[in-house]
């Protein structure tokens, strides 16, 4: 039996999104990217769940989209190949909401990289809150190469979380650079020895989902919200979703447990 395009592994509070086309570097085709949609919503709605990771089947994280199976067919106007095509055909946000486009995870996501991580998979990254990547990953922007549009949100995005100049260089060279310089210049967050970088961020995401759900969720929260705001509106929003906390029976049982010389009980209340 075939295996699905995406693999869903929930360990605790940890769910693990594992892309799996490891035969074209985990290239994004119309299940995968369905199926990364379900499950990001199912995430969200998961009370159980606290953290979640993103990475790749094999030795690369994601290739971009297939340009056969994902491109070539809807610019061809060919009639729907399976469920799934199906499904994209008749509402397309799903590919931005698989992308994470659209969407930001009320959840932390942690992204797990090795190897190839380039086109749709430096721009799903940029959906990601925490980045780990293996010695030897690469990334890039290649879009402009084949005379595509990055439509995952690059253009927008990529400039906010890098500096402007080097945002345009990936953007206009479609060049592909190596982990060191995505370090560099701040599109990752740490580098690993190759073939660690699912180990470290499990490491990463049991010490996220260990702290207070609630205090997590509004952290991020805080920090979209606020992204574009100046500088009082953000503190005054900020105060508003802080104060969101402060009214939880987790954050009576922090202290406490702090008091107590324990570990804390939080239960997301």
């Amino acid at each position: 039996m075939t295996e699905p395009a995406l693999l869903i592994k929930r360990e605790g509070h940890i769910t693990t999104l594992t892309m799996n086309r490891p035969e074209v570097k985990n290239a994004l085709n119309m299940e995968m990217l369905c199926r990364l949609s379900d499950a990001f919503d199912e995430i969200d709605a998961d009370n159980n769940v606290r953290c979640a990771i993103l990475t790749g089947t094999g030795e690369d994280f994601c290739s971009g989209a297939d340009l056969d199976k994902l491109v070539s067919r809807s610019l061809a106007g060919l009639p729907p190949e399976d469920e799934f095509e199906e499904r994209i055909r008749n509402d397309y946000s799903i590919i931005f909401n698989g992308l994470l486009r659209n969407r930001t995870l009320k959840k932390p996501l942690i992204a797990a990289v090795e190897g190839y991580c380039v086109a749709g998979g430096t721009e799903i990254l940029q959906g990601t809150d925490i980045r780990v990547a293996g010695e030897g990953s690469v990334f890039g922007l290649t879009e402009a190469k084949w005379s595509l549009y990055p439509q995952g949100g690059s253009v927008i995005r990529l400039r906010r979380q890098i500096p402007f100049t080097k945002a345009m260089e990936m953007l206009l060279t479609a060049d592909m650079y190596p982990a060191e310089e995505a370090l560099a210049f701040g599109l990752i967050g740490r580098i690993v020895s190759k073939g660690q970088a699912l180990t470290v961020a499990r490491e990463l995401a049991a010490k996220v989902a260990a702290n207070g759900p609630v205090a997590i969720q509004k952290i991020k929260e805080a920090i979209v919200a606020t992204e574009c705001l100046p500088e009082p509106d953000a503190l005054e929003l900020d105060f508003k979703i802080g104060q969101q906390v402060y009214a939880t029976k987790d954050a009576r049982e922090g202290p406490k447990a702090f008091k107590e010389k324990r570990t804390p009980r939080f239960t997301g209340l």
